[in-house]
């Protein structure tokens, strides 16, 4: 064996641990990224669940009865009714808040909140009085009121309140067969 051969078998072990190193380091960066992708992956899942725990829950009661009611005693033409918030529920931006109305003769319409008596707005008045609001608080009992296309004895109405966050609360209910001026819709 010569001097040069144990050089350069040194020098191939040498490249051999540099060549190792790199792959560990490599290895390393990879398991990193992999990981940190992971931890990402985990985190937006669980905000994808707090997230849906949120939107699930409805945060609207229905108070009280829902009133029809007729100028000219044949006909509903505008429906009233209260809600309030579920214990523990946050505010409730009104602004946000969309009632879709329909009856098995007409299309839906979706109401936004205004204070015009078009068929396309609601109100929602403190205890139906005062302004217009537009956020509904815990304790707060605010009254809904909008006008419809006349709607006959005997029809089925069908309300769904779909707020801006948090499950819709949907209800129907039934016109009397006797249209008076304030009827109880059953």
């Amino acid at each position: 064996m010569t001097r040069e051969q144990n050089t350069s078998d040194a020098f191939t072990g040498l490249e051999a641990a540099i060549v190792l190193i790199a792959f560990v380091v490599v290895a390393a960066v990879f398991a990193y990224v992999v990981l940190g992708a992971g931890f990402f992956t985990t985190q937006k899942a669980q905000e994808t669940v707090y997230k849906s725990v949120e939107q699930s829950t409805t945060n609207l009661l229905l108070i009280g009865n829902v009133y029809g009611l007729s100028a000219d005693n044949t006909n509903i033409t505008e429906v009233r009714f209260s809600i309030g918030l579920a214990p523990g529920a946050p505010t409730i931006d009104l602004t946000k808040l969309n009632i879709v109305f329909s009856t098995p003769s007409t299309p839906p319409v979706i109401l936004t909140v205004g204070n015009t008596s078009s068929l396309a707005v609601f109100t929602a008045r403190e205890g139906g009085t005062g302004s217009s609001l537009v956020s509904m608080a815990q304790n707060q009992q605010i009254e809904i009121a909008f006008n419809v296309t006349p709607v006959p004895p005997n029809t089925r109405v069908n309300i769904e309140i779909k707020p801006g966050v948090g499950a819709a609360l949907p209800f129907s209910k039934t016109t009397p067969s006797t249209i008076t001026t304030t009827n109880v819709l059953s």
